[in-house]
């Protein structure tokens, strides 16, 4: 059976899920999909670009919100990019690593600062702010993925996942404050 790109994007998605992004080798994958690890170099050229077909794959599951008023809208947003991210262990450390190497093909921050451009910002604050709000969200859930993890293995105590949302909403909260500053002046 020829094994397809999809394939193989998906039986890494399943190994992050299951063992974690340092377990989430070529080797692994191909093992995974019975064929060699040299077999998926015909996919993807480097392990590289593979991790970010994946994160490209995990952001595809962040669902926009309805179109309506830009605080809203932008609460909403990075709420279901936390809840995504959260369904995949490891996913902010691997979303974060693909936005810093550029490799993926998923603008994240697209979507936030279009809306922040229509409801009035400035073209390059828009972006800033989006990029803000983006990299709370993606350093808030990569410390909760960390710590949950340091918890199932008894290395810290007290991961508590309703605080922890309630931190997030909170920092995005004084972020959305700032910008109905902004776009008030």
């Amino acid at each position: 059976m020829a094994v397809r790109r999809a394939d193989v994007v998906a039986a890494a998605l399943g190994i992050l899920d299951q063992f974690g992004l340092a377990d989430l080798t070529m080797r692994r994958v191909g093992s995974a999909l019975e064929v060699k690890a040299g077999a998926l170099y015909w996919h993807f050229p480097n392990k590289q670009s593979l991790l970010a077909a994946v994160a490209d794959a995990i952001l595809a599951e962040v669902v926009a919100p309805e179109p309506g008023p830009w605080r809203p809208w932008l609460a909403a947003w990075t709420d279901r990019l936390r809840t995504t991210l959260l369904r995949h262990r490891d996913a902010a450390e691997l979303v974060s690593a693909t936005l810093a190497t550029g490799l993926g093909a998923v603008d994240l921050g697209t979507p936030p600062a279009r809306v922040l451009h229509g409801a009035g910002l400035g073209e390059a604050d828009a972006r800033a702010a989006a990029r803000a709000l983006v990299h709370l969200t993606l350093g808030q859930v990569s410390e909760e993925q960390t710590r949950a993890t340091l918890s199932e293995v008894g290395v810290v105590s007290g991961h508590d996942p309703e605080a922890a949302a309630r931190d997030h909403a909170a920092g995005v909260a004084l972020l959305l404050d700032g910008l109905a500053f902004r776009l008030r002046d």
